[in-house]
């Protein structure tokens, strides 16, 4: 399908094994501070339609859709993947790149999707591919042409998740660092995800809280969650917990560690408020990276 725009003349076709370099070219030019660089198993999965993080919302999913669009001398200067989910008969953008974040160029495979998926709800950015380590969503700070482009095409955005990153220094790195707590939690390999579960109790020996880590990829690990039961809150045992979950992940090779904190909790909703935990990773050294946003355009 022939397109028009600033001037350039530009077609959609779909993606072939031989655009695979220019792809992840793409890709990693818009990497975040925190994420590790997409290799080409990665991306070999996420055209598969398979992600190691939310894995289940992937497997509703029929196979996801990939194109590429270029110019009339061939030059690959977008990408974009998308798939529809047989239950709701919904669509989904599910990942979008393009060359300098440029906006016509962005709308333009924006376009491309409506015009193949015809007129159904489809939502944009909603979970997270096997491309990065998490990001379920947007980063609309380092993505502004993007995010315009879907304002542009109809699309109303929500802001959902805060992306924080921080740097361990050299003696969190060489697993000495960070204040030391009694008890300490327990240790074991997590079920649910490709990392670990610290599990810190009680004298007594019940439960009073717990953090999940994510195995490093090039030396970046992820917290993926930090709990203190109730009863065992204001006595710096996440502080303690905290710093244990750095030193597990820099015993396996960790030099950063980012989290993602779902803090958009309606007012009255005491158990999604995160102002606790924003508190404790502000004080612990984290630094607001991106706001993760998702989208949705209904005919």
């Amino acid at each position: 399908m022939p397109l028009t725009t600033a001037a350039t003349h530009l077609s959609a076709r779909p993606y072939t094994d031989g655009d695979q370099k220019a792809v992840l070219d793409l890709i990693n030019a818009d990497r975040l501070p925190g994420q590790p660089e997409t290799r080409p198993g990665m991306l070999t999965e996420a055209l598969a339609g398979r992600s190691p993080v939310d894995s289940g919302w992937w497997a509703e999913l029929d196979a996801p859709v990939t194109d590429v669009l270029q110019d009339s001398g061939g030059q690959v200067l977008g990408v974009i993947s998308y798939a529809t989910r047989p239950k709701d008969g919904a669509g989904l953008i599910l990942w979008l790149h393009c060359l300098e974040e440029d906006q016509a160029l962005a709308g333009a495979l924006i376009d491309r999707v409506h015009d193949r998926l015809g007129r159904r709800t489809v939502y944009a950015f909603e979970f997270a591919s096997a491309l990065s380590l998490g990001l379920e969503g947007l980063p609309v700070r380092n993505r502004p042409a993007t995010h315009r482009a879907l304002e542009a095409a109809g699309f109303s955005g929500e802001d959902l998740w805060r992306y924080i990153h921080r740097r361990l220094d050299q003696e969190e790195a060489a697993g000495t660092g960070g204040p030391r707590l009694y008890p300490v939690a327990e240790v074991a390999p997590c079920h649910e995800r490709d990392g670990w579960q610290l599990t810190l109790r009680d004298t007594d020996g019940t439960p009073a809280g717990e953090a999940t880590v994510g195995r490093p990829v090039d030396g970046v690990g992820v917290l993926w969650w930090i709990s203190t039961e109730a009863a065992h809150r204001r006595r710096g045992l996440g502080r303690g917990l905290l710093a244990q979950a750095f030193r597990v992940l820099a015993d396996h090779g960790a030099r950063e560690v980012i989290a993602y904190v779902d803090d958009d909790a309606p007012p009255g909703d005491p158990e999604r408020n995160r102002t606790a935990a924003n508190r404790l990773y502000d004080a612990a050294g984290f630094t607001e990276v991106d706001r993760l946003w998702s989208f949705t355009h209904r005919p």
